[in-house]
């Protein structure tokens, strides 16, 4: 897998030349408890860093997950639609949540690596 980098708001990015992959970490999936639905956005939609767009309902809660990028939709994960639990399962590798096509990778500057990642989570 190529390297991941994690929003303080849990989400996780995976860079591949211009174009990320979007997801929730294992530490929010395991917070949230047994996630029973997903609404993810269609193809095409644009994405702007901090808004919402898409949300997960667990058996605790529901929770909006924000964009960490500026970019747009070029695909969602119908699997985790159909089978919520992918995202509890295997958060980063089956349970990815979209796939964005984006411009510029400078947000990358506003986000952690995963050593830094896992000392976050010890502060909080």
């Amino acid at each position: 897998m190529s390297k991941c980098y994690f929003t303080e708001d849990h989400e996780w990015v995976q860079l591949d030349g211009n174009t990320v992959i979007i997801g929730i970490s294992a530490h929010a999936a395991g917070e949230l408890g047994e996630i029973v639905y997903v609404d993810l956005p269609e193809p095409g939609q644009e994405l702007s860093k901090g808004d919402e767009f898409a949300s997960v309902e667990s058996v605790k809660t529901v929770s909006g997950i924000y964009s960490p990028v500026d970019g747009e939709v070029i695909e969602r994960n119908d699997s985790v639609v159909d089978s919520p639990e992918l995202i509890n399962e295997s958060p980063q590798e089956n349970g990815w949540l979209v796939k964005a096509k984006i411009d510029s990778t400078e947000f990358i500057e506003d986000l952690m690596d995963e050593p830094d990642y896992l000392a976050f989570l010890e502060t909080i």
